[in-house]
């Protein structure tokens, strides 16, 4: 899949600034399609030029002059053709983190406590930033009344996707460190340096 379909979701919400696309993209699709600002505008230019999007321009006051984008009728048609799709092949992940982990065998263990410690916080961090993305989306409902009543549930849905993989990362950081800390203990003063 290209950013393309991304982009053209991301406007299902309705017409925005490519600086509003990028906060879009940094709090509710980073989770599952991250992209850079520099990618979100060459994706932006590419769909308008292939009508699947429309810019307008919008003037302002002691600010340059901003584009504003929204899905014209081929792009909507092209993302529900898109969205009934099956998907062509399973998630796969690919993680710097995970290969070092691999090999921290022979590692001095404080890298490695670092590391995990270093990725538990930012799935913390990560999980905190989408709990209140999620509040702000219930507005004081239950989670019931929104999926039964909002017009669109399909951004919260894939924000659940979110918060459970932070919170399964952060669980299994926190074993990794309940590890190291136990092979540790059981290695003595005179253990191995690699373990933990």
């Amino acid at each position: 899949m290209s950013l393309k379909y991304a982009v053209l979701a991301a406007l299902l919400e309705g017409e925005a600034s490519g600086y509003e696309l990028s906060k879009v993209f940094d709090v509710s699709l980073a989770n599952f399609w991250p992209a850079t600002p520099q990618q979100l505008y060459r994706e932006l230019e590419r769909l308008a030029g292939d009508g699947l999007i429309e810019a307008r321009t919008v003037p302002q006051e002691r600010r340059p002059t901003k584009r504003m984008f929204s899905l014209t009728a081929a792009g909507r048609e092209q993302l529900a053709a898109f969205a009934a799709e099956p998907t062509r092949r399973p998630t796969a992940v690919r993680d710097e983190f995970l290969i070092k982990m691999q090999a921290m065998d022979g590692v001095d263990p404080r890298a490695v406590r670092a590391l995990v410690e270093e990725r538990r916080a930012w799935a913390l961090g990560k999980l905190a930033r989408y709990e209140r993305v999620r509040e702000r989306l219930l507005d004081g409902r239950t989670e019931e009344k929104y999926l039964r009543d909002a017009d669109r549930v399909g951004p919260y849905l894939t924000l659940l996707a979110g918060i459970t993989f932070e919170r399964d990362n952060a669980r299994w950081c926190e074993r990794v460190l309940t590890v190291l800390g136990e092979r540790r203990a059981a290695a003595g003063p005179a253990g191995p340096a690699a373990l933990g």
